[in-house]
């Protein structure tokens, strides 16, 4: 495949947002400069852009220096909204999102990566799209706009629409990038650079399986721990549980001693504090609305609760990480 002249350079923007992840943002932006290097000349120009044009810093304290999104975001085929961190960082003005949505209707593919897709969300760019976030982040997404539902892949393309989970997701996403524009064999150069042998389709996983995390492949047990993760709101009971596993209350009980060295009750309640830990610590919830998001009859319950699972008070949590 012939390579792109000077005049076809593509420029893709990554609007950084305070405490954004830097390894996100590398695993996107360093696959377009090795394709420079590989192609021979420049056929992109990976642009780090912010709202006010002054240098961001990343989680890691590593600080980068940007351009103004308003000069510069015209000129890009596509502009990568990427953040980290907490809600708190990612509360942007009615201007900046009114900037996003003036972008995408001006032709520019606009797109999110790790929590950026909850900053698109937030500019309506998402409404009726496919999508994902980080996994981290999806309870919280969730919560702040009900109609919008996350899947729980790699990265999403929806036309003018690309999602990411982070991480090292990005990898595989600009080689999918790379590969509409130059051409598999273009690409798997690319990604050979990187010693990156082993990339994953679109809808791969972003966490390691049930069997990986709680270290059993028992498929009774996988059952219910699956039940358990998606049902945080309104928890089953052990009857229900055995029957969905097609095996006995007493047989479930001794399963879960067994293999997880916990009750079922413990494992259950240690799966709705650590997502309820998550949402103190990301959402503007009340503790109370926590509470009850995942599956506490009272307020009181559940920080009693709480502090005898982490030793210290739903609270103590939410000053450390006070709400938007």
């Amino acid at each position: 495949m012939s390579h792109p002249d000077q005049k076809n350079v593509q420029r893709i923007g990554f609007v950084l947002i305070p405490n954004f992840a830097l390894m996100s943002y590398a695993s996107a932006a360093e696959p377009l400069r090795a394709a420079n290097l590989i192609a021979g000349t420049d056929i992109y120009d990976a642009v780090p852009l912010s709202f006010d044009g002054e240098a961001v810093r990343s989680s890691s304290g590593i600080i980068v220096e940007c351009q103004p999104l308003i000069s510069f975001g015209e000129g890009c085929s596509t502009i990568f909204v990427c953040a980290g961190g907490t809600p708190q960082d990612w509360a942007l003005s009615e201007g900046s999102l009114a900037l996003l949505r003036r972008l995408a209707r001006q032709g520019v593919r606009i797109g999110g990566i790790s929590s950026g897709a909850y900053v698109l969300a937030a500019s309506g760019l998402l409404d009726h799209r496919d999508f994902t976030i980080h996994w981290e982040h999806a309870p919280v997404l969730r919560e702040a706009f009900n109609h919008l539902a996350p899947r729980q892949a790699r990265f999403v393309f929806d036309g003018d629409r690309i999602t990411c989970a982070g991480g090292v997701a990005p990898l595989d996403m600009m080689h999918a990038m790379i590969s509409q524009r130059m051409g598999a064999h273009f690409a798997r150069r690319v990604s050979d650079w990187y010693l990156h042998t082993a990339v994953a389709e679109p809808g791969a996983p972003q966490r390691g399986s049930i069997a990986e995390r709680y270290g059993t492949h028992h498929p009774a047990l996988l059952t219910v721990l699956e039940k358990m993760e998606a049902t945080i709101e309104n928890p089953l009971d052990r009857n229900t549980m055995a029957k969905l596993a097609r095996t006995s209350i007493r047989h479930l009980d001794r399963l879960f001693a067994d293999q997880l060295g916990a009750s079922f009750l413990e494992t259950y309640r240690a799966i709705r504090l650590d997502h309820a830990r998550r949402l103190l610590e990301q959402s503007p919830l009340s503790i109370a609305e926590v509470a009850f998001a995942t599956g506490f009859s009272s307020a009181g319950h559940f920080s009693g609760s709480f502090k005898a699972h982490f030793g210290k008070t739903p609270g103590a949590v939410r000053q450390r990480f006070p709400a938007n």
